[in-house]
């Protein structure tokens, strides 16, 4: 049986990646780490996103932060030490994986991790409207 989706409308010509990054979105739906989004418009029409996350207890080197495919990957990987031994274990070393989705045209700043948040910054710069004509030819 098919599967019948917004995306699917015959006026919709190529958001089936989009319905592939949604699919994806919504499968890494834990809610660890927590993390804030702020949105900061400028006078000539730009905006900058700061993702904050929440990485207290990680190093910058047991962090990761990848943009590909119009997403931004924030990896956490803490290896645990054995020669420590635990009367009371309420902060466990976890790994994690966040994904953010970005709108076409956005790009990623750079990454600056203080006192135990990571924040990322997101560029949207003003998108030039594109329109051009369309020469028809005829068939012979």
């Amino acid at each position: 049986m098919s599967r019948i989706s917004l995306f699917s409308a015959p006026f919709l010509l190529g958001f089936d990646a989009f319905e592939e990054r949604f699919d994806r979105l919504a499968k890494a739906s834990d809610g660890y780490p927590p993390f804030n989004i702020e949105r900061i418009a400028n006078n000539d029409g730009s905006e900058l996103f700061l993702i904050s996350v929440a990485v207290a207890g990680f190093a910058r080197n047991e962090l990761e932060v990848i943009a590909e495919d119009n997403q931004i990957i924030v990896r956490g990987r803490q290896t645990e030490d054995g020669a420590r031994q635990y009367l009371h274990r309420g902060i466990a070393a976890r790994q994690f994986q966040r994904t953010f989705l970005m709108a076409d045209g956005m790009r990623v700043e750079g990454a600056e991790l203080s006192d135990g948040l990571l924040v990322i910054r997101v560029e949207r710069p003003i998108a030039e409207p594109v329109s051009r004509r369309i020469e028809i030819r005829t068939a012979e």
